[in-house]
């Protein structure tokens, strides 16, 4: 069985299936990250040394690295040690392994990124270390200067270790922006300042303190900042300085002259950063500071040799990589590490305009933006490798799933935003206006109001009206006071409830009447409304008290006041299933778990070693509980023993914010202050349910009421309304509802990221009518027999804008992009003529008659006479078109393949094997045939060889579910089974195994092993059979325990 050779080969190579025996590694497992954006402080918060390159938010620093097989940089590392805002990042540039941090805690720290560990660290470095950078003249040295200096330099070890002044770089006139050591002259360092002024100091010759300022500045007090300043790597004395309203200037550090001024098209454009172009003499990019627009230069001119426009937002920083080294293309099939492509969308370098002088270099511009986000750009080709847009830089105080579509994922920050994020694709898909201060708390409109409330902390609140883009109500009963919760009540949708540092919690309508006005004896952390009771609300106060409203009356005095804890109240939570009975985390470092019905407190949680802040019941399982806290960890809690059943330690600081998936209870999201969100789930903790619903146990052994399931050692039952409309459900199937019942339980255990898809495939594979197909369905992975079908209907799609009268508005499309994608996706189908016409109506003539003669000669002759002008060559790969209209497919799949564009060489695979692509036959000696069979053969084995490729590389992106759905698209069941097995999904493996039936026979068996293995040794949450569970199969399949 092929699938076995896969998987004793992956089980001798793979470290991470050690896990299964570890029995005391974290059960809660990450799912998802959000990463943080690029600061937009600080000036040197972007580096790049070879394969990797990095930048920093406000606390932790994310180091991306070059996957040499598929060609495109992945997230490698996040290193969050500093407590306090870092300031300058910087490179080794003898050992690309080290790598140094400066924060505003007078902190230096020395890392391994190989390692990802702390090697060095500096404490107590007499100021802010603003400026930071590497020694070049000297292997294991590292220079820093606070704003007025004097330069420090950090010997880390040998006999000189220790840390020294600079003997001339000290007492400045204006504060320091930058500083950079000349690569080539030993010792030889110029410092930018805020007064325009350039400092330079080299050994052997006299300081120069504050010269070359702009002409235009001289004899003025007025200041004009160095924001970018970079020696030129084929010169020992040249020098590109950028003020940021005098624009660039190219001077010379020993004559102290000004050799070029570069002349900007606008004069309001300011420069932001610039940086050279390796490989490139004499060219350099720079970034505009107020729109995002990146230039390229070269010396020898004083006007731009090209623009980008890439982002309204304007730069902050950027540095320039060599372009990745992408493989010469080979008839040959590609073998393994050779994939040097990402897998976007392939996008020829431009043609440029015959007054262009300079060709734009083949090399990566890495992008930060003001507004956080972070891309790589391909400026050769003109299109984004990769681009994380509107991230956030500053801690992230809230998260909220949106309970009619919890795709969507709001977050509120520091930064004074709030984002809404699609957790499938891990993209922001709206920001907020901005500009609101600090965002403490946030809270979702119920049902489809497309409405986020949020919590400020100085503009009071407001109501932020997605779809439209705009505040559409405002709150100011606080005044300044900053408000820190807010909470939209989802039993009454026109009351919000807001608490602030003036004591109050006041509750009002949407439209602004104010119904209540709780006075507090201190100021009022958190609120939350009964998700049992509309009337009643919960607060968290300054004094150490939880108290407890009815608003249905017009007393203000709390019907209960609980006291316990020793410090201050934060966070407050009804349980969603447990009526009266609510927690409270406070920074005592404890959760306490009340009961308002017996007004007591009935057990206190224990082990966090800081202040509490998040909290989270889990919405099916009555007794489970999180809490996030400031000492960095998450921990679940049985809250009927108060035992601590696990802890997460992955954040990198204070963990805020917790919410629980609507649809997917087990499925959760985190925040935290190093501004990363993630995603996690809980369904490790809940193996012996997930046994009982694979062993088609009664419903008494899978779902319960909230009483019993409390009693103390019963196993876990759910008790929630997604556990209850799914039985609901399955209760009005007739015949076997076994299938039905294991894909609800799975899509309702499975976090997202390809579960849905994998179904859908399953489905297909079992006959399923294709009506009953999801609208998503055509979004993911397609099953084969769809894949052309649902490709033509979009290129048809696309087409159709061209009877349009009106654009669709800034941001859209416009008609000429919607064209030219569905030109290509007609092409990639083999509908050869619909290609040309389309591009004849574009004016890509050229294109047009490159793959022409697939047609007809007569209809490449009759495009000719349409043809006025004669063919101009281009300077780009045309080999997609003439692989097309030659029919040499498995050219063309293999050059895809070798470009990483993985997706593209299966749907060209599969389009061949339906026939769509006109195969030219070689002559044959005489005697010897080579039917259409055999050409079908070669294509299906592409096929196989595409699919193979693409799963692989979504199971080394960690995405297990995705890389089964690749082998599910092809039929190939067996190592659908593998990659779920390989990718430790062992019970929804078993599921899939089980609705396949007999085509995954042995690999369900095999999975049934595993995962009884996998029960022994990890503990379960079952308190009454606390000893190793054995499971045991029969030939149907189905699943039986027994206690031994």
């Amino acid at each position: 069985m092929a699938w076995m050779t896969y998987i004793s080969h992956w089980f001798e190579q793979d470290d991470c299936y050690e896990g299964l025996q570890r029995a005391n590694m974290s059960q809660v497992r990450q799912v998802g990250l959000l990463a943080a954006g690029c600061q937009p402080w600080n000036k040197d918060v972007c580096v790049a040394n070879g394969d990797r390159f990095a930048y920093c938010a406000t606390l932790a620093i994310y180091v991306y690295q070059l996957d040499h097989r598929y060609n495109e940089f992945k997230l490698h590392a996040i290193m969050s040690e500093h407590k306090k805002t870092i300031t300058a990042i910087s490179w080794c540039p003898h050992n690309p392994d080290l790598f140094a941090s400066g924060s505003t805690d007078n902190l230096v720290i020395i890392w391994n990124v190989a390692e990802q560990k702390v090697i060095a660290k500096l404490d107590n470095t007499k100021g802010t270390p603003a400026s930071l950078s590497w020694c070049w003249n000297a292997d294991d040295a590292v220079a820093f200067a606070s704003q007025r200096g004097p330069l420090f330099i950090w010997t880390i070890s040998g006999p000189d270790s220790g840390v020294t002044v600079h003997r001339e770089a000290h007492s400045f006139l204006s504060d320091i922006c930058i500083f950079r050591w000349h690569t080539q002259k030993k010792g030889k360092v110029v410092f930018g300042h805020i007064d325009g002024s350039l400092s330079i100091f080299q050994p052997g010759s006299k300081s120069q303190k504050h010269v070359l300022r702009p002409e235009s500045l001289e004899g003025t007090d007025e200041e004009d900042p160095v924001t970018a300043l970079e020696w030129d790597p084929l010169s020992t004395d040249y020098l590109l300085v950028a003020n940021l309203h005098r624009g660039i200037r190219l001077v010379d550090s020993e004559s102290l002259s000004c050799i070029t001024t570069f002349n900007f098209p606008s004069a309001i454009a300011s420069v932001q950063c610039l940086a050279w172009v390796p490989g490139a003499p004499g060219m350099f990019i720079t970034g505009d500071s107020q729109v995002g627009v990146l230039r390229v230069w070269n010396v020898s001119r004083a006007t731009p040799v090209d623009n980008f426009k890439l982002k309204k937002t304007g730069f902050h920083c950027l540095h320039v990589l060599n372009s990745p080294p992408r493989k010469k293309f080979s008839v040959q099939s590609p073998t393994k590490n050779h994939y040097t492509s990402s897998t976007s969308e392939a996008v020829p370098p431009p043609t440029l305009t015959q007054n262009q002088a300079f060709s734009v270099p083949p090399g990566h511009a890495v992008c930060c933006f003001l507004d956080g986000g972070v891309g790589l750009y391909d400026m050769g080709a003109k299109k984004w490798d990769f681009l994380r847009d509107l991230g956030h830089v500053e801690t992230i105080f809230d998260c909220k799933f949106k309970s009619d579509d919890p795709n969507l994922l709001a977050t509120a920050s520091f930064d004074g935003t709030i984002k809404v994020w699609d957790i499938n694709t891990l993209t922001a898909v709206y920001t907020s206006p901005g500009n609101e201060g600090v965002i403490y708390s946030l809270s979702w409109a119920p049902g489809d109001l497309n409405c986020i409330a949020g919590a400020t902390s100085r503009n009071g609140a407001f109501i932020w009206d997605i779809k439209k883009g705009k505040i559409v109500q405002r709150f100011n009963e606080h005044g300044k006071n900053g408000i820190f919760c807010i909470a939209w009540s989802h039993k009454d949708s026109k009351r919000i409830a807001t608490c602030s540092g003036d004591g109050y919690c006041i509750i009002r309508t949407v439209d602004g009447k104010v119904l209540h006005k709780y006075k507090h004896p201190a100021a009022v952390f958190g609120c939350d409304w009964s998700q049992n009771n509309r009337d009643m609300i919960a607060t968290g106060c300054e004094d150490k008290n939880v108290r407890v409203y009815y608003v249905a009356t017009s007393s203000d005095q709390p019907l209960k006041v609980f006291s316990g804890h020793t410090e201050k109240v934060f966070h407050v939570r009804w349980s969603p299933l447990r009526e009266g009975v609510l927690c409270s985390g406070s920074d005592d470092g404890s959760v306490r778990i009340w009961d308002y019905t017996k007004d007591a407190c009935i057990n206190v949680l224990r082990g966090h070693t800081a202040p509490v802040r998040g909290l989270m019941w889990n919405t099916e399982i009555p007794y489970l509980l999180i809490s996030g806290s400031w000492d960095y960890t998450i921990k679940v809690w049985d809250t009927r023993e108060g035992a601590c059943l696990d802890t997460v330690y992955d954040h990198g600081a204070d963990v805020y914010g917790l919410t629980c998936h609507p649809r997917r209870p087990f499925t959760m999201a985190s925040c935290s202050r190093d501004s990363t969100v993630r995603l996690w789930s809980l369904t490790p903790l809940i193996t012996p349910l997930q046994i009982n619903i694979l062993a088609d146990r009664s419903w008494e052994e899978i779902i319960g009421n909230t009483d019993c399931a409390v009693e103390q050692g019963m196993p876990p039952l759910l008790c929630g309304k997604v556990s209850r409309d799914i039985k609901q459900e399955i209760e009005k199937l007739s015949g076997n509802p076994r299938v039905k019942k294991l894909r609800w339980f799975s899509e309702c255990l499975s976090p997202p990221g390809g579960s849905d898809n994998l179904w859908d495939l399953v489905a297909v594979i079992k006959g399923q009518d294709d009506s009953l197909l999801p609208q998503n369905y055509c979004k993911g992975i397609m099953h084969l027999k769809h894949l052309i079908t649902f490709q033509t209907s979009e290129a048809q799609e696309l087409t159709t804008v061209k009877m349009s009268k009106f654009g669709g508005g800034i941001g859209v499309p416009t008609k000429e992009e919607r064209l030219k994608e569905a030109a290509e996706i007609h092409l990639r189908l083999g509908q050869i003529r619909r290609y040309c016409e389309l591009m004849v109506e574009l004016g890509e003539w050229d294109k047009a008659l490159s793959v022409a003669p697939g047609v007809s000669v007569k209809y490449w002759k009759k495009l000719m006479q349409r043809r006025a002008d004669q063919l101009i060559q281009e300077d780009k790969d045309d080999v997609i078109p003439y692989c097309i209209a030659t029919g040499d497919v498995k050219k063309l799949v293999h050059f895809f393949m070798s470009r990483g564009q993985l997706k593209e060489a299966l749907l060209v695979a599969q389009a061949a094997c339906e026939g769509n692509m006109q195969t030219f036959h070689v002559s044959t000696p005489k005697g010897s045939s080579y039917s259409d069979d055999i050409y079908k053969e070669d294509f299906n084995e592409l096929l196989q060889e595409a699919c193979r490729e693409l799963a692989e590389w979504y199971f080394q992106d960690g995405r297990a579910v995705l890389a089964a759905c690749c082998h599910l698209a092809v039929d190939n069941i067996e190592l659908a089974m593998a990659y779920l097995i390989r990718g430790n999904e062992l019970e929804l493996a078993v599921c899939v195994g089980t609705v396949l039936g007999e085509l995954a026979g042995p690999a369900t068996h095999y999975a049934l092993e595993l995962l009884a293995r996998k029960c022994m040794m990890i503990p379960m949450c079952d308190v009454r059979a606390p000893s190793p569970i054995r499971m045991e199969w029969c030939p149907t399949i189905s699943l039986r325990l027994k206690c031994t």
